[in-house]
C-alpha cells in the first residue's frame, strides 16, 4: 500500500483517523416536520404550511439548528485502540441496547471486510470536547475489538468457510494483511454543533443529538420502545431509572441476576445478559412504570404512551427532584416486599411477578405510604385480603392487564388502594 493511500495513526484523542483530506459538513435542519418514532400508529399531522417559496427558504436559512459533522477512516487495527481507550470513546451510552452479537454475526463481519463488502460507517456524537459516545455502531466495534483480541473464533462462514475455526493469530499472513488494510468509516457530530430545535407537533425541545439519534432509528425498527426511550430522553430521570433497575430487593424480586459492582465486567455479567428483561431493557421500563402511574391523571392512552410522556416530564428534573423520586422507589418497593414477604406482584402462590399487578400494589401502597407503620401492622391483614381477591380465575383477570386500557390500570390501583385501606381497618386502626 503506498504512503499516500496509507491512514494516519491516531492522535492522542483517538479519533483523528484519515486526516489527509477529513471531510466537515455543516447540515441545517428544518424546524418543521420532525418524524417522532415514539408515536407509531397515531394520528398524523400535517406541515407547517408556508405562503411563499421565499419564507420557505427563508426559514431553511436562519434555522439555529446546525449539525456539524467530520468523517473519518479507521484501519481495523486502529479500532481495538479507540475502543480500549474507555476515557476517549463512550462505547455504553445509556441508549444503547445490552443483548450483543452472537459469534455468527461478528463472524459475518468480518468476513464482509476480507471480501471488501461496504461495512455502513459508525455514529459518534463529541459529548465533551475529545470525549465520545457511539450512537450507532457498538456492536461493529466490539467485534472487532474481540476479533483482534483473538477473542471470537470465525464461524458460519459460507464464502471463506476454510476460515470457520480460526481466531486472528491463526489467519495466514495474506488473510491478516488484508484485514490490516481495512477500514471502518465513523461519522462525528461535532461538539460546536450541538443546540435546540422545538418539535412543531408538540411541546418537546430537542437536543440536535437526539434528533440525529432519532432520524437513524426512525420508526424503532432498531431499538425497542424503552431503549429509543433512553436515548430520546437522556438526563439524570434517565439514569436514575437505570440505576434503580439495579438495586437488590428490584432484581431479586424479578429474577434478575444481582449486580456486586458497577464495573464494565459486572455489567457484561454472562448471566445477567441471558435475562429476558435485562436484555431487553424491560427492567427499566418496569422502574419506570411506577413513576408514570403515581400522577393518575397522566394516565390516558396507551401504556407506551404514558411512559413516553413519563420520560418527557422528567427529562428536566433537579437533583432534589431526583433524590426524592429515588427514596419514594426504595422505600414503597421496600415496603411491598415487606408485607408480602420478599414475594410481592403475584396473581398465584407459585407465579413469577406480574407487570400489572406491579402497577397496582405499587401505586397504592406509594400512595397509602404515610400509613406505612399501620400497614406493617396489618401485614396478615393485607395478605388474607390479598389472596381472597385473587382466589377465582375471574377475580385474577381484574389484575391480569388483558384489558391494559387507561381505565382498566386506574380501575386496579383503585382497588387495590381500596383493599389496602380495608386491611388497615381490619387490624383496627
Amino acid at each position: 500500500m503506498s504512503d499516500e493511500n496509507q491512514i494516519k495513526p491516531l492522535a492522542n484523542n483517538g479519533l483523528e483517523g484519515d486526516q489527509t483530506n477529513p471531510e466537515q459538513k455543516v447540515i441545517e435542519a428544518s424546524p418543521y416536520n420532525i418524524e417522532d418514532p415514539l408515536n407509531e400508529g397515531e394520528e398524523s399531522f400535517d406541515v407547517i404550511s408556508f405562503k411563499t417559496v421565499d419564507e420557505i427558504e427563508k426559514s431553511i436559512v436562519e434555522s439555529p439548528f446546525r449539525a456539524i459533522y467530520q468523517t473519518n477512516n479507521f484501519l481495523l487495527p486502529q479500532i481495538q485502540d479507540v475502543v480500549d481507550e474507555s476515557k476517549t470513546v463512550n462505547l455504553r451510552p445509556e441508549y444503547q441496547r445490552r443483548s450483543r452479537w452472537t459469534n455468527k454475526q461478528k463472524s459475518l463481519l468480518i468476513e464482509s471486510f476480507l471480501l471488501n463488502v461496504p461495512v455502513p460507517p459508525i455514529f459518534l456524537f463529541e459529548a465533551d470536547f475529545a470525549r465520545y459516545e457511539v450512537m450507532d455502531g457498538q456492536q461493529r466495534l466490539l467485534a472487532i475489538r474481540e476479533f483482534f483480541a483473538n477473542q471470537v473464533k470465525l464461524t458460519s462462514l459460507s464464502i471463506l468457510s476454510p476460515l470457520n475455526g480460526r481466531r486472528y493469530a491463526d489467519l495466514p499472513p495474506r488473510t491478516k494483511r488484508t484485514l490490516e488494510r481495512a477500514s471502518l468509516s465513523a461519522i462525528v457530530l461535532l461538539k460546536e454543533s450541538r443546540s435546540a430545535l422545538r418539535d412543531a407537533h408538540s411541546e418537546r425541545v430537542l437536543e440536535l443529538k437526539r434528533f440525529v439519534f432519532e432520524r437513524l432509528n426512525t420508526g424503532g425498527k432498531h431499538l425497542n420502545p424503552q431503549e429509543i426511550r433512553n436515548a430520546v430522553f437522556s438526563g439524570m430521570f434517565n439514569e436514575l431509572v437505570i440505576d434503580l433497575a439495579r438495586h437488590p430487593t428490584f432484581t431479586e424480586i424479578w429474577g434478575i441476576p444481582a449486580y456486586h459492582s458497577y464495573s464494565d465486567e459486572e455489567y457484561e455479567s454472562p448471566d445477567r445478559k441471558k435475562n429476558t428483561l435485562y436484555r431487553t431493557m424491560g427492567d427499566c421500563q418496569i422502574v419506570l412504570r411506577f413513576f408514570a402511574l403515581r400522577q393518575r391523571d397522566a394516565i390516558k392512552g396507551s401504556m407506551r404512551s404514558i411512559l413516553d410522556k413519563c420520560m418527557e416530564r422528567h427529562v428536566a428534573d433537579t437533583e432534589q427532584e431526583i433524590s426524592q423520586y429515588r427514596f419514594a422507589f426504595e422505600n414503597t418497593l421496600g415496603l411491598c416486599s415487606l408485607l408480602f414477604d420478599g414475594k410481592p406482584f403475584r396473581l398465584t402462590f407459585d407465579s413469577p411477578p406480574s407487570e400489572s399487578m406491579y402497577d397496582a400494589v405499587m401505586a397504592a401502597v406509594d400512595e397509602l405510604y404515610p400509613e406505612a407503620e399501620s400497614l406493617i401492622y396489618a401485614k396478615a391483614h393485607v395478605q388474607r385480603r390479598y389472596w381472597q381477591a385473587l382466589s377465582s380465575s375471574e377475580q385474577i383477570s381484574r389484575f391480569s392487564g388483558r384489558a391494559n386500557t387507561a381505565a382498566d390500570i386506574r380501575q386496579r390501583i383503585s382497588s387495590m388502594t381500596e383493599l389496602l385501606r380495608s386491611a388497615i381497618r381490619d387490624a383496627g386502626f
